[in-house]
């Protein structure tokens, strides 16, 4: 790969991070549109499948920290040029994650609801949400293969294939979701259980995608996948090493966020139902930063497998630079037609016009992350996945601080509530910049 002036160019990082926003997109589809859809069924549905949504992911995230941690090594091993030793390390990463898959269904089926009486005050909502959960979980299974993919794709910097694959997922859910939901062209009427159900089928679909593109597409002599044998205790091991703290810190983090709609919920469902909307708008403008985050994570992890450590700091200020640019006009955007962005999701006029202050404050927000992402998933690059756990852990008390004294203590409004997205991105950035000015991060062998 060619290089800019010593490290990757503007143009390197967007075609490297251009099919992974496309890629997150479609991901995000599958709660952007059930929350769309189900935003005209009814408040209690749309509350449910935020509730039973962050559930989900809260446990999804396990999987996903996992897979970072996995796209670290095999950023590193491609920019060693030891393409032998990737596909190993997908391999065993795929059987580890069905076992916990297992796990975690076994789990959820059985002890969900017992969870949602401690976590959910309204019963109509409890119930619903109990209900969304019954199929949604059936998903880990899928999220296994399609997580091993991606940090495959990410970590060999090939990401072309995650835009085919997101239309594939995105055009699937969206069709699904208006069978299912409203019952058309002969399906019966499912409404919430419907959203659930298409979130499967269309995670399924992009697994079928992901094994059948790759057998065809991928050299697998190369990338080392026909040396698998067995189970490799002693390289899942050394994946475990550095997965084992992105896992804690996408789950906690997650069960943070969980726990700020859960002191939300029990302001009502109205509230409740703005909290959904401004989330699902929150989590399509931070598609691109999630973007150039795992960009920079990857060219991180294959700079530094390259021997090149000096170019670690000029690269991270380049993604840094372009992503506050994009998040710039994208904020600007949302904030001058706030009304037109909510009238997607949400008819109810009051509805859309309690959920402009609460944008306005997410705006900020994302400014801020813009920065703060970059840098603080730079940190897992550099391998050393336990300072960010240890990081994020300090930011996470302060939040969870802020939540129960604005949500619960004082009872403050919504916007005012959301707020701890401004003090959580504050104190990663400023954990994150001290990390990569003062810590000894260039030694660090994985």
């Amino acid at each position: 790969m060619q290089h800019k002036t010593g490290t990757y160019s503007n143009k390197h990082i967007w075609n490297i991070s251009f099919p992974i926003i496309i890629g997150l997109l479609a991901q995000n589809v599958i709660n952007v549109s059930d929350t769309a859809f189900l935003g005209r069924v009814g408040e209690v549905e749309l509350g449910a499948s935020a509730m039973g949504g962050l559930y989900y992911i809260c446990l999804f995230t396990i999987f996903f920290g996992f897979s970072t941690g996995a796209q670290i090594i095999i950023g590193r091993r491609n920019g060693e040029k030891n393409y032998n030793a990737i596909g190993p390390v997908m391999i065993q990463g795929m059987i580890f994650l069905m076992l916990l898959a297992i796990i975690l269904f076994g789990l959820s089926f059985f002890y969900a609801g017992n969870m949602m009486r401690i976590m959910i005050s309204s019963e109509i909502i409890r119930e619903a949400t109990v209900t969304f959960l019954k199929w949604r979980i059936i998903g880990f299974f899928f999220n296994v293969f399609n997580v091993m993919f991606r940090a495959f794709y990410v970590g060999i910097t090939k990401t072309k294939i995650l835009t085919i694959n997101a239309i594939v997922m995105a055009v699937a859910n969206i069709a699904l979701d208006y069978v299912l939901i409203f019952g058309k062209f002969g399906f019966p009427e499912m409404g919430l259980e419907g959203a659930a159900i298409a979130s499967v089928i269309s995670e399924f679909a992009s697994t079928l995608f992901f094994v059948t593109c790759s057998f065809f597409t991928i050299n697998r002599k190369k990338y080392g996948f026909i040396l698998f044998k067995s189970i490799d205790i002693k390289l899942l091991k050394q994946v475990l090493q550095i997965s084992v703290y992105t896992m804690f810190q996408y789950f906690i983090s997650m069960s943070t966020y969980f726990l700020f709609f859960v002191v939300i919920e029990r302001q009502g469902q109205h509230t409740l139902a703005i909290a959904n909307i401004v989330r699902s708008i929150y989590i399509v403008m931070f598609i691109p930063l999630n973007a150039l985050s795992a960009t920079s994570s990857t060219l991180v992890s294959n700079i530094i497998g390259e021997g090149k450590i000096k170019e670690v700091i000029p690269l991270i200020s380049r993604i840094s630079r372009l992503s506050f640019i994009i998040m710039s006009v994208c904020v600007l955007l949302l904030c001058t037609f706030p009304k037109l962005v909510l009238s997607i999701y949400a008819n109810d006029l009051s509805l859309i016009n309690e959920s402009v202050p609460s944008i306005y404050v997410t705006s900020v927000a994302l400014i801020i992350s813009s920065i703060a992402s970059v840098f603080f998933n730079s940190v897992s690059g550099t391998g050393n996945t336990k300072s960010a756990l240890i990081l994020e852990m300090g930011v996470l008390v302060l939040y969870t601080i802020y939540i129960y004294l604005t949500g619960i203590y004082f009872k403050l409004p919504i916007h005012i509530c959301i707020t701890a997205e401004i003090i959580y991105f504050t104190g990663l950035l400023i954990g994150s910049a001290l990390y990569l000015r003062f810590a000894d991060w260039k030694k660090k062998k994985i």
